[in-house]
């Protein structure tokens, strides 16, 4: 409930101090239902029933009037609340925060929305009271959902309708034990409502040949990360971790910049895991004075979105002391310019399906 309230102050307020020329804007409210997905044996003892639940978003209609709104086809902006029931006691019922992007094809028939958020659960991993629920190890987890929808607005005055599937996804990324996660796959069904009369033209200006002319030197990026996290080992203990990174990057055109680089890993949590193995599996050969230090290399790739952008990476260690979850590491997540140069950063790093940890970071580009 408290989510809700904040989203409704979010919602008036963006109504109350967004009435531009250059914009106008809509509300939807969709149901959903469907599984959750095995994606981990670990958890088939929480499959059961159908979850459900709803989404209600704001969403700002862009036009053009700014070169990345029509670069990406004029896509909306907006916050949504979520609300799923999981059907299982076990699991409670999760109720969620998010920022959100629409991007449209097919003449705008279809919508593609991708959502980062937090979210809250009633009912997280408690070693007494709850000791089944290995999925949620906090109430206060990330949470990330994407909704392909064919959509249709203004079919009966200032309503439409939209209808598709979703995909919810819960993690804490291991910020505490146990964190399996659960993936919802859903079908939803909804309305749309307009708080604007009429949508206004949209503007197109750009040369089609725009990306083609565009160029920027190398740029050099020093990167600073960090955050908590704990092992695998349920109790075992929440430890810091700092992440040096150093990477140099290309602007191949105004939406794309290819990466390389190198992270130099401070993290902590694995001089308790190295210390455990070593006492309680000594089969596993693990003499207990292994460097908890990692150093990997990587690639990526950078998606300009206005002054925010996604960005991707692919990493391999050429340090590794101590194995754990493979040599091969991904990294995810969205860096925010304050201005040409310094950027913050929130990025999640995994390794395949496996979580590892989330990162605050902070940078600059020379």
């Amino acid at each position: 409930m408290r989510l809700f309230l904040i989203f409704l102050f979010c919602v008036v307020s963006c109504m109350l101090f967004s009435q531009e020329k250059e914009h106008t804007s809509y509300l939807d409210l969709s149901y959903f239902k469907g599984n959750i997905a095995l994606h981990n044996n670990d958890i088939l003892h929480l499959i059961k029933g159908h979850p459900e639940g709803y989404i209600l978003s704001w969403n700002k209609k862009t036009f053009g009037y700014n070169d990345w709104e029509q670069r990406y086809n004029y896509p909306d902006y907006g916050i949504s609340f979520a609300y799923q029931n999981l059907k299982n006691e076990v699991l409670g019922e999760v109720s969620s925060l998010y920022a959100h992007y629409n991007f449209y094809f097919l003449k705008r028939n279809l919508m593609f929305r991708i959502g980062q958020g937090l979210a809250f659960t009633t009912n997280p991993y408690d070693k007494d009271n709850n000791f089944r629920n290995i999925a949620f190890g906090s109430k206060l987890m990330s949470s990330t959902y994407v909704m392909f929808n064919y959509k249709k607005e203004r079919v009966l005055d200032n309503f439409g309708f939209q209808a598709g599937l979703s995909l919810i996804h819960y993690s804490n990324a291991n910020v505490k034990a146990p964190n399996t996660s659960i993936n919802s796959l859903t079908f939803n069904l909804g309305v749309t409502y307009s708080l604007d009369d009429e949508d206004l033209e949209f503007v197109t200006t750009l040369p089609e040949t725009n990306d083609e002319k565009f160029t920027q030197p190398v740029k050099y990026n020093l990167a600073f990360r960090s955050g908590v996290n704990e092992s695998d080992v349920v109790g075992s203990g929440q430890f810091p971790f700092y992440i040096l990174s150093a990477y140099a990057d290309k602007r191949i055109n105004p939406k794309s910049a290819l990466q390389f680089g190198t992270d130099v890993f401070f993290s902590n949590f694995l001089k308790e895991l190295i210390y455990y193995k070593s006492v309680a599996f000594p089969e596993e050969n693990v003499s207990g004075n292994e460097d908890y230090k990692r150093v990997g290399v990587f690639v990526g790739h950078e998606l300009f979105i206005n002054k925010t952008s996604l960005i991707t990476q692919l990493g391999y260690y050429v340090y590794y002391p101590f194995d754990f979850e493979g040599k091969t590491y991904f990294r995810v997540g969205l860096k925010r310019y304050i201005n040409d140069k310094w950027f913050g950063a929130l990025t999640l790093k995994s390794h395949g399906a496996k979580a590892e940890a989330v990162e605050f970071g902070i940078g600059v580009r020379l």
